[in-house]
């Protein structure tokens, strides 16, 4: 039981912590992982959208048959927002905080829905992408506050 205190005989009380408290598993590994490629890819999107707002003509972006109709500027700005944000959230979740790990989940969620979307533009690299989210999404929900308990044994 965590926190828990047990009278032995006449004894003071004594506090006893439960391994899951205090247990740091190799998922930390995981959670550093998963803020690196969400830094890497958040660098990613803003390059595609500094691309697309500068040298559209430089992007194969097909103009029909996509599930969102959208311009290479809206594209552009959409992405050089989403990137700076997915990046921060990246760089955030070394911290370990509460506040890092939920921001990195509703944007990686939000990843993942947008390149199901994307799917019929571009199949091979929106199944990539997907795989990556679901491992970034199950190292963060399943494991991430073991970053906290690393970061405050230090």
């Amino acid at each position: 039981m965590a926190g828990s205190t047990s009278m032995s005989g006449g004894r003071e009380a004594v506090h006893r912590q439960s391994m899951e408290e205090t247990e740091v598993t190799g998922w930390v590994g995981w959670i550093v992982f998963a803020g690196t490629m969400m830094a890497i890819l958040g660098v990613f999107h803003m390059f595609e959208g500094l691309i697309a707002l500068f040298r559209h003509t430089q992007i194969v972006f097909p103009t029909s048959g996509l599930t969102v109709q959208v311009s290479y500027t809206q594209w552009g700005w959409l992405q050089l927002v989403a990137g700076a944000l997915v990046f921060l959230a990246g760089l955030s979740l070394f911290t370990g905080r509460m506040w890092a790990r939920t921001l990195a989940v509703i944007l990686v969620a939000i990843s993942a829905l947008v390149n199901f979307a994307w799917a019929t533009a571009f199949p091979v690299w929106s199944i990539t992408l997907l795989a990556i989210d679901f491992l970034v999404l199950y190292a963060i929900i399943a494991h991430g506050s073991e970053m906290k308990v690393n970061r405050e044994a230090e």
